[in-house]
Parts: structure tokens; sequence; C-alpha cells
């Protein structure tokens, strides 16, 4: 795949790096250039990282241990590793390291929202803790779980475990270093909505009830709509076998023996197999994409948008079994009856 560069970008996606590197202090962030083959994925991904992470009243710090907890839950290690570093970069630098450990946090609300994130991988009959912030910051920090429940799957089904040459993203020094650099741009706080620009239009998808009316809902819906809309290079038959398995998962890491695998597409024509292949594996496992598995799909689909519109749609239908379990014990929005007191210092 031949992702689009920040210096050969124009348009939307020069918009949506130009953004990014403004907000987020990275220039030509690889997760986001992975998805540039298509532009509307792209500028909704931005829209929702933005929104729930970036911008918004809430806790910076506080959404990064979400982003973090939920990335080790996932078992993306790109993503640990970039949000460690951001994590650094709040000015909590031994929080930061603790969970790169797999400690628990001394603070009890950064332990709770550690607890919550990592729980959130859990769906059907088991049910995340109570979530552990005000009813007010609900649209951040869900929006902030989902977002790295779909992005993990895109980074780890694209791109390399390593950040840096040589893994030097491991070294507690560097990403203290590399936080420091980045402290200026990630504790600066950000007006809410600017993205909404960049996408193509409001979605025809509802915005979830946990964020209506809030930019982090209409970011939502146009991710949902935007990824989910790589369902139409499948066919009928293909995607009822994508929505029936992942569909009955239970959000474990799949067996490494590859039967929940090959007994999907058993029964469909040779040529929907691959799709099926790609798509559930970036929905349940997506670490275990190989070369051959990309390469089989992009025999008969070679355009790059394709395998990025196949691999967002296995994602966000993960996501959308992931939504479905976390709404259910959300807090109550602010003023609309009583919840749960929140631990401290979410």
């Amino acid at each position: 795949m031949t992702p689009v560069t920040p210096e050969a970008a124009t348009g939307r996606i020069a918009d949506v790096y130009g953004q990014a590197t403004t907000d987020f202090g990275l220039a030509g962030m690889p997760v986001l250039m992975t998805l540039s083959p298509a532009p509307d994925l792209l500028a909704a991904t931005w829209a929702l990282l933005r929104e729930s992470l970036v911008a918004g009243p809430a806790s910076r710090t506080g959404r990064e241990v979400v982003a973090l907890g939920v990335s080790v839950a996932n078992r993306c290690p790109y993503c640990v590793a970039a949000h460690t570093t951001l994590l650094h970069a709040t000015g909590d630098h031994e929080l930061a390291e603790v969970i790169a450990r797999g400690g628990t946090p001394a603070d009890p609300g950064h332990a709770a929202l550690l607890g919550w994130a990592t729980a959130t991988r859990a769906v059907g009959t088991a049910r995340p803790p109570v979530a552990p912030f005000p009813g007010e910051h609900t649209a951040e920090y869900v929006g902030t779980a989902l977002t790295f429940h779909f992005i993990n799957r895109i980074a780890s089904a694209l791109l390399t475990d390593s950040m840096l040459p040589g893994r030097l993203q491991d070294s507690r020094l560097v990403r203290s270093l590399g936080g420091r650099v980045l402290a200026r741009t990630v504790r600066r706080r950000r007006p809410a909505g600017e993205s909404l620009p960049l996408l193509a239009g409001p979605a025809t998808t509802p915005e979830p009830a946990w964020a209506a009316g809030t930019p982090v809902g209409t970011a939502f819906a146009a991710l949902r709509e935007a990824a989910g809309a790589g369902r139409a290079l499948l066919g009928e038959r293909a995607r009822a076998a994508v929505l029936e398995t992942v569909g009955g998962w239970d959000g474990e890491h799949p067996a490494m023996d590859g039967g929940w695998l090959d007994g999907p597409p058993a029964d469909l024509p040779v040529a929907d197999r691959p799709g099926v292949r790609l798509a559930l594996l970036a929905a349940l496992a997506p670490y275990r994409v190989t070369d051959a598995d990309v390469a089989a799909w992009r025999a008969g689909h070679p355009d790059d948008a394709d395998l990025v519109r196949l691999l967002a749609y296995g994602a966000i239908t993960a996501v959308e079994g992931v939504e479905a379990s976390i709404r259910r014990d959300l807090p109550a929005p602010s003023g609309a009856g009583s919840r749960p007191t929140p631990p401290p210092s979410p």
C-alpha cells in the first residue's frame, strides 16, 4: 500500500494532516497516513480522535489513560508506545510508566479509568464496570475508548509494532524525552468542533445517545458511516458471515489455532473467502493479518482504498459491538437523575 505523504497531500488530506500536526503535535501520523487512500474515512477517523481525546473539557490525562488502557487490552504495541509517550507529555511521568509496566495507578481515579478502559473489550454478556466519570464527560471518555478500539485495529493490521528504529520507544528515557517535546501541544486546550468542517457532510446514520448534540456524536456517526460503507466490498452472504461471527464474539482474543477463522468462509465461494478472512481478522485479531492475507485480497482488489475500506468495515463491526456493551452502564447525563459518585481525579 502507498499512503499519501504529507509532502504530496492536497485538498482534504492536506487539511487533515495540517490540523493533526497543529492539534496533536505529530506531523505525518502513520496511522492517519494508512487511511489516506480513503479521504472520507481519514477525515472521520481524525474527527473522532480529535473531538474525543484532544478537545473538550475532560482531563487529557484521564483520556490518555483510557486510550492506553484500550490499546493494552487490544494488544496494539504501536498505540501503547504512542500513548505512553503522550501520557508523559501531560506531565504524569510516573503514571505513564506504571501503566507501561502493567501496574495499577496509585490514584484511585486513574486506576478506575484504566480498569474501565481495559474492560471495554469485553462484549456480550460480560459487562464493563460502571463508568468512572461524570455524566457531562461521557462523550469524551466513551468517544476516546471507541476511537482506540477502531484505531488499534487499523494500526495493528497495517503498521509494524515499532514506532522508532530499534524499538527505541521501549526505553523510558526516550518516551520521557518524547513526551517533553510534545508537552506544550498536548497541554494546550483545543476548542471543540474544529474538525467537523473536514467531514464529507452530515452522516445519514444517527448520533449515539451518549454523545448526541456534541462534536463527538457527529464524528462518531461519520466514522460509523464511512467505515461501514466497506460492507459494499463483500457480497450478501459474505457480510452475513462476518456479522454472525463478530456478533458471537465475547471480547476474548481468539485461539491461535485459527479454527475460528477457517469456519465462517468455508461455505462461501472461493472468491469471497479472502475478503471475509481480512474483515474478521480486522475485527477480532488484527495483529494476525499477514502479507499473504493482504495479497490474497489484493489479487482481485488492487486498489489501496479497497483494502483500507475492508479493514475499516471489519474494525467498525467490532467497535459497534463494544459500543453496545459500553452504553448499558453509562452514568446519567448531567442533571438527568442520580448516578454513582466517580472516584477522584478522573
